[in-house]
């Protein structure tokens, strides 16, 4: 049965470390999830993200895979596991997120969400049902409910209206997931998600009503989508005495260094963002310096290590001025390296975070940490 043990508690904050069990492995939390959104991690090796990275989950994302390759080849292989290759834990998000950015071509109703493909025009839906059925032959550990992810700038009546809508799907959902089996022979679970917008009464009613379908875990959405971060730092206090500790709380999406930092310091146990990787293809690099633009002129006769105080493989073997040449010489090598850098970078922030959580000093090393990596070098 996929379980959430937390482990150790933070006594100035409300940081915790936990065990979130699965059929493919532990994952320990707090823990930043890389995103594969259509089965692969760009530039990055799977076994480099096991080996180098550690990486103990990684994401796949339910609209961009049902799309292409499509269904009947991801069963075919025996699920996404097997196609991908990767032995370790899987997230699937429910597409949610991307049909809400397709705002030009799709249209909401309680029934579901009618959408135009972005890759050759032609028409989908997606309804609670068939979103469950679609998880199921992707056969991700953990799938998310189907929601309307509210823009950040919402006023009270739609964010009202569009939570409704969600409770609605997630009633839906759940009773679909109950009527369904897994295909491959291990169980999955679904965290249901917290939606509500910026109005913290909203995202109280949304968290209790979502509760009543949670088994392990559950999921905070609609943030990081617009809203001032303070705005999203107050919700996540507002929800926090009114999840149950036994449940593993994703805040979706998020996001800087800081923003991840600033969550564990207010509960959240998981994370994920195509930051690390996106900010990588154009050359920044997060370091436990600060922040670097490796396109910056002052790198070219910089010998020293990518960052001296990181541990990844990346960061001893390769030098400053090496990496400023590839990208300016536009070698395809440049985003791999930055790539795999800035997620052993992010894996080994949450690492530390649970040891200095299990330290008891958790908040102090949290501020002093937040100033250095908010930085610019």
């Amino acid at each position: 049965m996929v379980n959430f043990t937390k482990t150790a508690s933070d006594p100035g904050s409300r940081a915790r470390t936990g065990v979130l069990s699965t059929a493919h492995g532990e994952i320990r939390t707090p823990v930043f999830m890389p995103v594969g959104t259509v089965g692969s991690v760009k530039g990055v090796y799977h076994r480099d993200l096991a080996d180098d990275i550690g990486a103990e989950i990684i994401l796949g994302n339910t609209y961009h895979l049902y799309l292409r390759p499509g269904l009947d080849i991801i069963r075919q292989a025996g699920g996404l596991h097997k196609f991908e290759n990767w032995d370790r834990p899987i997230l699937t998000d429910s597409g949610g997120f991307q049909v809400f950015s397709l705002s030009q071509i799709r249209k909401i109703t309680s029934e579901g969400c009618r959408f135009s493909s972005h890759i050759d025009g032609s028409r989908h839906m997606f309804t609670p049902e068939n979103n469950v059925d679609t998880q199921r032959i992707i056969g991700a550990d953990i799938m998310m409910a189907l929601d309307e992810c509210c823009p950040g700038d919402a006023d009270r009546a739609y964010a009202s209206k569009s939570l409704k809508l969600t409770q609605g799907w997630l009633e839906r959902y759940s009773k679909r997931f109950k009527e369904s089996e897994p295909l491959y022979g291990y169980e999955q679970t679904f965290f249901p998600i917290i939606q509500g917008c910026t109005y913290p009464d909203l995202r109280v009613q949304a968290a209790e009503h979502a509760l009543e379908f949670s088994e392990a875990g559950i999921a905070i959405g609609g943030l990081a989508v617009g809203e001032p971060t303070e705005v999203m730092y107050k919700i996540l206090e507002v929800l926090d005495p009114v999840i149950p500790q036994d449940k593993a709380r994703y805040l979706m999406g998020v996001g800087t260094p800081a923003n991840i930092l600033e969550g564990i310091a207010r509960g959240v146990d998981m994370f994920d963002c195509v930051m690390p990787t996106r900010n990588a293809r154009n050359g920044m690099l997060f370091t436990w310096e600060g922040t670097m633009n490796m396109r910056n002129a002052k790198w070219a006769e910089d010998f020293s290590p990518i960052d001296p105080l990181g541990t990844s493989f990346v960061d001893h073997s390769y030098t400053r001025a090496y990496l400023h040449h590839l990208f300016i010489a536009g070698e395809m090598f440049a985003a791999m390296l930055a790539s795999e850098h800035n997620l052993a970078f992010y894996l080994e922030l949450v690492r530390a975070a649970r040891a200095h959580i299990e330290a008891g000093d958790f908040a102090s090393w949290k501020d002093s940490t937040v100033k250095r990596l908010s930085r610019k070098i």
